[in-house]
């Protein structure tokens, strides 16, 4: 039996690439972003009290993904990328159906001439994602006290220190009036390592990474165990 499905929304993200974007939601607060509902969808009676809800589930495709042929086994980044484990045990994009799911704030629904438009943060969903379907949080039947969580029972460890350089705070005084919370968005995501778990390592002393923000380029770079960003310009 085959389904098709037809996006209701699309994410508008401070992240145009994949190359940045948290592992999981609620890890950059910082990340923040907005979900445009399409017509037919984009009226406003199809929100109507949504606004009592400070978090909501996002139902939506990993449209970016190269697809291939599935694979029963995945390695997840919280696993360093060297152990497999099955792939209806991880949460990868990497999956027969290309369907994810995030718990998201809801920091405000906008309606009006424009349409319906839902203010969101904690994001981790790139630009451009097709929204298939968007659910209120209710703790009392979404959150478990006593849940077991297999091999990622707590929050990420790696939480390294972050520094911007002199060139670096001199370029982030240029776009803090565009992006107010840029500062805090590069911190939160450099801290969370964004580099790729399953390739080596050993020299990356002495690359230096780029990722993009908004339309932004980020330079930055590992220099004794602390994230040393370089520079920001505007991204070609």
């Amino acid at each position: 039996m085959n389904y098709s499905f037809t996006p209701i929304g699309i994410v508008h993200s401070c992240f145009p690439d994949k190359f940045g974007v948290p592992r999981q939601p609620q890890l950059v607060p910082a990340a923040t972003g907005r979900i445009e509902l399409l017509a037919p969808y984009n009226r406003e009676e199809a929100v109507r009290e949504l606004d009592g809800f400070s978090h909501i589930w996002v139902v939506f495709v990993f449209h970016d993904v190269k697809r291939e042929a599935w694979k029963p086994t995945v390695r997840p980044p919280r696993l360093g990328g060297n152990r497999r484990v099955g792939v209806f045990a991880s949460r990868s994009p990497e999956r027969p159906n290309p369907i994810g799911l995030s718990l998201v704030r809801l920091d405000g629904v906008h309606t009006g001439k424009g349409g319906v438009v839902l203010q969101v943060s904690n994001l981790d969903m790139i630009d451009g994602t097709p929204v298939l379907d968007i659910k209120p949080y209710v703790p009392y039947a979404d959150c478990v006290a006593d849940a077991r969580a297999g091999f990622a029972p707590r929050t990420p460890d790696s939480h390294l220190p972050v520094r911007l350089s002199d060139t670096a705070q001199q370029q982030l005084q240029q776009f803090t009036i565009q992006y107010p919370g840029l500062e805090a968005l590069i911190v939160q995501v450099l801290q969370q390592d964004p580099r790729p778990a399953y390739q080596d390592k050993a020299g990356d002393s002495e690359r230096v990474f780029g990722m993009r923000l908004y339309d932004l380029e980020i330079k930055w770079q590992l220099q004794n165990g602390v994230m040393q960003v370089l520079a920001m310009e505007r991204a070609e």
